[in-house]
């Protein structure tokens, strides 16, 4: 009885808001999983074997027998630019960056003033006067807002070790409007779309998410609200977690890695597992009617799910001259990359497991993802400012400090005090003024070996993706996108990265799994924003009522057919 009432209750909700049921499947709840950096290649690979890998035998067995009774879509891609947040974002909202106003975890504002304090990164606090116009400023929505971003609970008091939640937000660290008496701007208040989270929840579903950081509560889209949302933070310092064993056997009781930096949970191949695993444990929590701790009776949501670095931080992580990533172009891993996929394929493994135990695999759709890829794939494409066998001497953005300083907001310039300009292998360029973008295109195009060659997207060519940045505070005036391999970061510990608009980081695995479904490869092209649409059409609400929808023309995802139904 205590499964039945949130079924019966939720369909009441969706019947009260006149809108009908689908009747293809008996869905009931949805288990969205981002597994970040998850090529469609790794895919295909780990699930029909690689010579020289597992004596040639396929690595990913449970995902493998989950695309067996689904649709597996090939020529998927996420959200551009490819970072995290606007990735997640994308996936929920079924929106682009030009709608949902999320470019980076790390972007810039027109419109708004510097946090009251200086974030955790170095976003420097800066004044705020409702009564002038505003200055423009970096905003910032990941680790650096926390309370504390060195405790894995982001520093809120009271809470327990593992307990991250959105309690752990330090709103004084939070970017200002102006327009609104200099309020903080809260990462819900930042998108400026709604989500499915919210949505769902609203209609009278519950919904639950863990992810990497607490800002990323901007799952609940503008406005909206999570019933459960957990979200240890990935960047907080590595620490024994008593009483957790990741899927894979490790013990992760004792820090398993001591040898790493481990002022970051993403600093080694195997310490990232535990961190990895306290979500997966939430969300077989999730699945047996109980809060992400497992410490409180609820039910379990119709709308939940999480995302897992441990693939991402083996494609680009050289952990003590150890190196990750792949071996060639067609991708064949790595032994760290072999692991990680291995890991995540076994605690998919155990929510699967958990889904039958409580008979509710036929009535759960399975939806897997990744927010976005990883480039370059192939190692010898590697180009890096500092490391790389080609050497590149400059990046865009500092380019454009070194030789027009006025041209850029301090808070963006790479050479300032400050968190500095968004660059991984992706430019997104802000500029005082647009009187200054055709001089600084020129110089950019004047000096291209340095910076490693690629796309210049300015004036016209962004406003065909994106709002005029004439009109749109939040959209670059210049986005590079710089030969495909070039890397900007600078760090020796990296060879790969993501947020741009390369294949190698857009195209991503995408598999919509349920016993209901026929089998099937997809070709066409998709895109992971289509996901929220399908959500919402196989829960029984209107894919209209998603903001992205009906600003973009989101379409659902196609050829999803069930047994029984043409």
């Amino acid at each position: 009885m205590h499964n039945r009432f949130p079924v019966l209750a939720l369909a009441a909700a969706f019947a009260a808001a006149g809108v009908q049921a689908q009747d293809a499947a008996p869905i009931k709840h949805i288990m969205l999983i981002s597994i970040d950096g998850m090529h469609a290649v790794d895919f295909k690979n780990c699930s029909q074997g690689v010579a020289g890998v597992n004596d040639g035998k396929p690595y990913c067995p449970n995902l493998a027998a989950l695309s067996r009774r689904g649709v597996t879509y090939v020529n998927a891609s996420t959200s551009k630019p490819s970072d995290s947040f606007p990735g997640l974002m994308s996936i929920v909202s079924g929106a682009s960056p030009r709608t949902m106003g999320v470019y980076y975890d790390v972007a810039y504002d027109r419109s708004l003033d510097g946090p009251a304090v200086t974030t955790g990164n170095g976003n420097a606090a800066a004044p705020c006067d409702a009564t002038k116009p505003p200055t423009g400023y970096t905003t910032e929505y990941e680790e650096g807002i926390d309370l504390d971003q060195t405790q894995l609970n982001g520093g809120t008091p009271g809470a327990k070790l593992i307990d991250g939640t959105a309690a752990a937000l330090d709103y004084t660290k939070m970017d200002r409007d102006p327009a609104r008496g200099c309020a903080p701007v809260s990462p819900t208040d930042f998108v400026r779309t709604n989500s499915i989270f919210g949505l769902v929840h609203k209609a009278g579903g519950y919904v639950a998410w863990s992810d990497k950081h607490p800002a990323y509560v901007s799952v609940a889209g503008h406005g909206g609200l999570l019933d459960d949302f957990y979200a240890p933070e990935i960047n907080s310092n590595v620490v024994p977690l008593p009483g957790v064993k990741t899927p894979d056997g490790i013990d992760c009781s004792a820090v398993p890695d001591g040898a790493a930096d481990l002022t970051s949970w993403t600093n080694s191949f195997v310490n990232v597992k535990c961190y990895d695993t306290l979500k997966v444990n939430a969300v077989v929590n999730w699945i047996n009617g109980k809060s992400h701790l497992g410490d409180k009776s609820t039910r379990t949501p119709n709308l939940f799910g999480m995302n897992f670095q441990s693939v991402s931080v083996a494609q680009k992580l050289i952990e003590n001259g150890v190196k990750g990533g792949y071996l060639d172009a067609e991708a064949t891993p790595s032994d760290a990359v072999f692991s990680a996929v291995g890991y995540v394929d076994d605690s998919i493994g155990e929510m699967v497991k958990n889904l039958e135990s409580r008979n509710l695999l036929d009535s759960t759709l399975i939806i897997i993802t990744a927010k976005h890829g990883q480039s370059p794939i192939d190692p010898n494409a590697f180009i890096e400012k500092k490391h790389g066998a080609i050497q590149i001497t400059t990046t865009p953005a500092t380019l454009i400090s070194d030789q027009m300083n006025a041209a850029m907001p301090p808070s963006e310039d790479p050479n300032g005090p400050g968190i500095g300009s968004t660059e991984d292998d992706v430019s997104l360029i802000w500029l005082t003024k647009p009187s200054y973008t055709d001089a600084a295109v020129k110089l950019l195009e004047a000096n291209r070996t340095a910076w490693g060659g690629g796309a210049i997207f300015y004036g016209r060519s962004v406003a065909l993706s994106y709002n005029d940045p004439t009109r749109d505070p939040r959209t670059p005036d210049i986005i590079v996108t710089p030969t495909p391999g070039v890397v900007y970061t600078g760090s020796s510990g990296k060879q790969e990265e993501h947020g741009g608009f390369a294949h190698d980081d857009t195209n991503v695995m995408l598999l919509v799994a349920n016993p209901a479904l026929k089998q099937r490869t997809v070709y066409s092209e998709v895109q992971t924003m289509q996901v929220a649409p399908t959500v919402m059409s196989v829960l029984g609400l209107d894919p209209n009522k998603l903001d992205g929808v009906r600003l973009e023309g989101t379409a659902g995802l196609p050829d999803l057919t069930w047994n029984g139904n043409e």
